[in-house]
């Protein structure tokens, strides 16, 4: 591969001199071309270039500085600035020794002096220096390339010589710490890098500083804290290590750090999402068991007892069905702010899930505190609600356990509330209800009745009694109400009292109120059929049913699958359903108006008792209840 080089003088015979010499070297690796001025150097550089200065086909430019239109230094300037990266050697008499030295102080590779071109050692300098030129410029770009891989990390990276004072930092480094690479050149790492223990707010021992004295790589402590130069505090981690030269010698040491507050911060929010309800922010049943846990161990210690209540919400399914879940979301969040209003601070408010509400209540007269609490959250939760520009109004039954009488563990005191939260259902809710050994026997009793329901729904084991409705006047049959019961194959024929709420709270009642109303519906066209065209069939609809979604369409498909018309069936519905919500029930009760279906208010006198708030629903029958006949 031949070089390139570029002659520039205006004297002639200095000019063959070098050509001679150059080109009539030993490996004639050397291909020259010679021009006169400065002006024809500038342009031969610039096509050479093409805008490009890292990029000149010429390996290396003589140059004499006293030429026709340029003279003195300036004329290595200019030559400079048009190919920064190109070696420069100057021509020169002995008495320009003084101007050769300010070229070379400014970048010149070298001089040559006149009249000593015809050594055989002008081509092997020349080669040297460009060879040399070339290594620098590899050695640049691998440093410059290293530099960007540096600054393009995320890391921070601080680099020392042997005695610990700081020689580097990339972009990443200087941000977190606050110093700049030129600010901090040269200070101790103790001033640039000081660290501290985030627990023990003690200063830890350097890690460069124990590189530097062991020659071996140290990791950074565990909750390291970085005090930044305005002493603000950083979380770091990572390492620090050696730097060796060819030799292996110890030169310095590198660390290589990393914030890691968006970590932490995002480790501690995981930690509490994994303990905390994600829609009520209320600490969760796993937190919920380890305070319980806590308090039984407190307990024991001090001899005392503490009381847990169990919370489910009153027909709280109604508003999700009724209202969709973002207006029971917002209802949720309304009762767990006064819930933890209702309580203490030292007490503990959670959620189960769903609408269920377990609450630890420590310290105090257990029993007394417990009922005064339990009394105040009935209060309290009673209050109208104002949610989505709607007042909601819930109520809610509590069961209550005590540490020790009724459960050693959290797993036996949460269950234990919730037998007697049942009990309060049972005695007509919105009641709070102590645990009482007497309630386990009743629980297993339902359980075993909400898997008999399970099973009586697959074997049909419900049937239909129907009572008559007769005219006073004629004495004649004009209908019929269906009555369901369950034919149990141990207990024989069930009354709906002993299992109707049950299937309410596990949520069977809904098909099996589907059962009722298309068995009621072929039965009433069988009579039809029979001749019995009088005939009409009512049957019960229970809160649930009416409240579901998809009722009205339900209606409609029973009745065009039994062939039955609208208007011989009667749907019955308690008047306490209908005002849980007054204008979504008057949009359904007219629905089902409108295919023919005679409606019904069953109980009148137990709920509101006011015929003036029925006028607004299209009601056809009101049932008057026995209680407001006596």
């Amino acid at each position: 591969m031949q070089n390139r080089i570029l002659i520039l003088t205006d004297d002639a015979h200095d000019a063959n001199t070098l050509k001679k010499a150059l080109e009539n070297s030993k490996d004639g690796t050397f291909n020259v071309e010679w021009v006169r001025q400065l002006s024809a150097a500038l342009e031969r550089l610039r096509l050479d270039n093409n805008g490009d200065n890292n990029n000149s086909d010429i390996d290396a430019i003589i140059v004499d500085l006293l030429l026709p239109d340029s003279s003195g230094i300036a004329t290595f300037d200019q030559l400079l600035a048009a190919s920064p990266h190109t070696p420069i050697i100057t021509l020169c008499e002995e008495e320009e020794e003084d101007l050769v030295i300010t070229a070379v102080a400014r970048g010149a590779q070298g001089y040559l002096s006149k009249g000593h071109f015809a050594s055989s050692l002008v081509p092997q300098t020349l080669r040297n220096i460009i060879q040399r030129k070339l290594v620098e410029q590899a050695l640049y770009k691998e440093k410059a390339r290293a530099e960007i891989a540096l600054n393009s990390i995320g890391d921070a990276v601080l680099c020392t010589d042997i005695t610990g004072n700081i020689d580097y930092l990339n972009i990443a480094a200087e941000n977190i710490t606050g110093w700049s690479r030129e600010e901090a050149r040269g200070h101790p790492i103790g001033e640039v890098f000081q660290i501290i223990n985030g627990v023990t707010r003690k200063h830890d021992q350097n890690p460069v500083e124990k590189v530097l004295q062991e020659d071996e790589p140290r990791g950074l402590n565990a909750d390291t804290v970085l005090i930044r130069r305005d002493g603000s505090e950083v979380p770091i981690e990572d390492s620090a290590s050696p730097i060796h030269d060819g030799d292996g010698k110890l030169t310095g040491a590198v660390i290589v750090f990393h914030d890691v507050s968006a970590a932490q911060a995002m480790s501690m929010k995981m930690a509490h999402l994994a303990q905390h309800d994600f829609l009520t922010n209320l600490p969760n049943r796993v937190l919920l068991n380890d305070r319980i846990a806590q308090a039984i161990m407190l307990a024991k210690r001090a001899g005392s007892q503490f009381a847990v209540l169990f919370l489910d919400l009153d027909n709280f399914k109604h508003i999700n069905d009724s209202l969709g879940h973002a207006t029971g979301d917002q209802l949720l969040q309304s009762v767990t702010k006064r819930l933890s209003a209702c309580v203490r601070g030292s007490d503990t408010v959670s959620r189960q899930g769903g609408d269920e509400f377990v609450i630890l209540l420590t310290g105090g007269k257990y029993g007394e505190d417990a009922a005064l609490t339990a009394d105040k959250i009935l209060a309290e939760l009673a209050l109208p609600h104002a949610v989505a520009k709607s007042e909601l109004h819930i109520t809610t039954s509590i069961g209550i356990s005590v540490y020790p009488e009724d459960g050693n563990d959290a797993e036996t005191l949460i269950k234990s509330a919730d037998i007697a939260m049942y009990n309060a259902k049972e005695k007509g809710r919105n009641n709070y209800q102590f645990f009482r050994s007497d309630m386990n026997t009743r629980a297993v009793e339902r359980q075993f009745i909400e898997t008999s329901l399970r099973r009586a729904l697959q074997k049909q084991e419900f049937i239909l009694h129907y009572q008559p409705k007769v005219n006073l006047e004629t004495g004649k049959i004009t209908g019929a109400e269906a009555l369901l019961r369950w034919k149990h194959v141990e207990w024989g024929i069930v009354h709906p009292d002993r299992f109707v709420a049950i299937a309410e709270d596990c949520g069977l009642i809904v098909p099996i109120g589907r059962w009722v109303l298309r068995e009621a519906c072929t039965q009433a066209k069988h009579w039809m059929d029979a001749g019995l065209t009088s005939m009409s069939i009512a049957v019960n609809i229970s809160a649930l049913e009416f409240h579901q979604k998809n009722f009205v369409e339900g209606v409609r498909a029973i009745l065009n699958d039994t062939g039955l018309e609208g208007r011989y069936l009667e749907l019955e519905i308690t008047e306490s359903v209908l005002m849980e919500n007054a204008e979504s029930s008057t949009e359904i009760l007219q629905q089902l108006k409108d295919m023919g279906v005679q409606l019904a208010v069953d109980d009148f006198g137990t709920g509101y008792s006011s015929l003036s708030y029925l006028q607004q629903f299209p009601i056809d029958v009101l049932k008057i209840d026995q209680f407001i006949c006596t």
